[in-house]
């Protein structure tokens, strides 16, 4: 039963995070690591509060500075950037 309300929740967070820019994607990504690390660091829920605002503020800087390209490698060996996939 709890791999089902496990997976369920997998799956929940999956379609959410998919209509998502690319920053709230980080930002969201970072504050719920955050607060699983800091939940299992004090074992209690300040911890965990303490760990998702750190990981929230960490994912928004990692992913703010992306700007949406990437860079590709050409048949020749060439690289050039254009717009992520």
């Amino acid at each position: 039963m709890r791999l089902i309300i496990l997976a369920t929740a997998a799956a929940v967070t999956a379609l959410t995070l998919s209509s998502c820019t690319r920053t709230e994607r980080g930002t969201t990504i970072g504050a719920a690591s955050g607060a699983i690390i800091g939940g299992a660091v004090t074992g209690d829920v300040g911890g965990a509060a303490a760990g998702a605002v750190v990981g929230g503020a960490a994912g928004y800087l990692i992913s703010r500075g992306d700007d949406g390209r990437c860079v590709y490698r050409d048949r020749y060996g060439r690289r050039y950037t254009a717009p992520c996939r």
